[in-house]
């Protein structure tokens, strides 16, 4: 059957490809395929740099351009390749030979993958994807969601609501407050992201240099292996390695990620709540439908969707972080396929991402609903009552309204007042404490 988006097995290539097509650059067979070009070729040059390999000046931009200008169908051609060798780097190698032969420079081609193992280049080669997609992709998308929320959260800051602790009513708060608890959150977490370096290994067989050492030994390799890797590549290169990355700067991410996604889970669940409480109705658009039973309907299809993804890229980020770094002694295989699927999570996130954007689009606020939860929950201010009159040294105040307010759901307005009037205190105090609504009981936050 054809490949399109009504046969693909997964949403990301199907439902959701539009969404998500440019992950293709990073996490695809050809990009994948593409990076280990681009490091072999650097490291081709960096060993003419450092004048183990006689190279024309001329020769630099046409080597080059193989990695910048890579093809379709030069990927088809390595692919094919594989299919003999039934070694994927090894066919990369075999490639680029055949690029050098092209261009008059055959009697070097045996310093392509010099003293290197596989791995040597796809502990590179990912990770440079990864760092690109985050970069230029993941990062990009939640600040923007992020700005999202800063604008919501300047746009309703005097908005005062009713909280909720435990489900029950509570203190009142600010809407605009409560929005900016997951702005500040994210943003916290994005630059624990961007502090977490990209990791890769660059070593050899078993992470030692022994086939580089053994054929020049009286030169510094690791030298050598940490300016390419670090100055060249803009990578950070592991000193004590085995035949693999150890990962777990890679697993730090995924940790990171996890928690940005947990907390927009958070984000959806409580918008979703409010919708449940009337306090956002959602604006419609002609032709859509809420239910296929019930007319009335305007779903928060976009917050449901949104949790859904969010827990899918979890699910998959937290067996990369607990699965990658173990590996049997030097090496095993388990990493190789695990990481053909680094592309799934950015891509849920990123699906999910984009449906929390729409749904606040959505968004229209009901300012009518939000105030009669106020105005219906006097006892709420009980808290400022009995602060106001520990403060004065009155007797007992907690106990008094305890036993005013505790499990009774009638206090108003009125009878809040009422009680005020019976307390022996000053009529000064008795208006300062009438002062105090529900409205107006929402303490204080921090500019923003």
């Amino acid at each position: 059957m054809e490949l399109n988006n009504l046969t693909a097995i997964t949403p990301i290539d199907g439902r959701y490809r539009k969404q998500v097509a440019f992950l293709s650059d990073y996490f695809s067979e050809f990009a994948l395929i593409k990076y280990r070009v681009w490091v072999e070729i650097e490291y081709f040059l960096f060993l003419a740099e450092k004048q183990f390999i006689s190279l024309p000046p001329t020769a630099i931009s046409p080597l080059k351009a193989i990695a910048e200008q890579f093809t379709l169908s030069e990927a088809e051609y390595i692919k094919a390749t594989e299919a003999i060798t039934n070694h994927d780097v090894k066919a990369v190698e075999y490639f680029i030979k055949d690029q050098l032969a092209a261009h008059a420079l055959n009697h070097l081609k045996e310093w392509v993958h010099f003293g290197l193992t596989s791995q040597d280049i796809n502990n590179t080669a990912i990770p440079l994807a990864w760092k690109k997609s985050l970069q230029e992709r993941f990062l990009p998308a939640l600040q923007q969601l992020n700005a999202s929320l800063l604008g919501i959260a300047t746009e309703w800051k005097s908005i005062p609501m009713l909280a909720r602790t435990h489900g029950q009513p509570a203190s009142p708060t600010l809407l605009g407050k409560e929005m900016m608890v997951f702005h500040e959150r994210i943003a916290n977490q994005m630059l624990l992201l961007q502090q977490i370096p990209f990791a890769a290994k660059f070593g050899g067989a078993t992470g030692n240099f022994n086939a580089h050492a053994v054929a020049f030994p009286n030169y510094d390799w690791i030298e050598f292996a940490n300016e390419f890797v670090n100055s060249k590549l803009g990578l950070q290169r592991m000193q004590f390695t085995t035949q693999i990355e150890h990962y777990d700067h890679l697993a730090a991410h995924c940790d990171a990620i996890k928690r940005m996604n947990t907390i927009l889970i958070d984000f959806c669940r409580d918008i979703w709540g409010y919708v449940s409480q009337d306090y956002f109705k959602q604006k419609t658009k002609a032709g859509e439908i809420g239910s296929s039973a019930m007319p009335h309907k305007v779903n928060p299809i976009d917050f449901e969707n949104a949790e859904g993804n969010l827990g899918i890229a979890n699910a998959l980020l937290e067996h990369f972080s607990a699965k990658l770094p173990i590996s049997r002694f030097q090496r095993d295989l388990t990493d190789s396929t695990v990481l053909r699927n680094l592309g799934a999570p950015i891509a849920y996130s990123i699906i999910a991402i984009n449906s929390i954007q729409k749904g606040i689009g959505k968004l229209l606020l009901n300012e009518k609903k939000i105030q009669e939860d106020l105005d219906n929950n006097w006892a709420v201010v009980a808290e400022a009552i009995q602060t106001v009159l520990r403060k004065e040294n009155y007797p007992n105040p907690y106990e008094a309204l305890k036993e005013l307010t505790r499990g009774n759901h009638s206090i108003d307005k009125t009878r809040m007042h009422e009680f005020i009037d019976s307390l022996v205190i000053s009529l000064a105090l008795k208006d300062y404490l009438k002062s105090i609504s529900p409205s107006n009981y929402t303490g204080m936050v921090a500019g923003y």
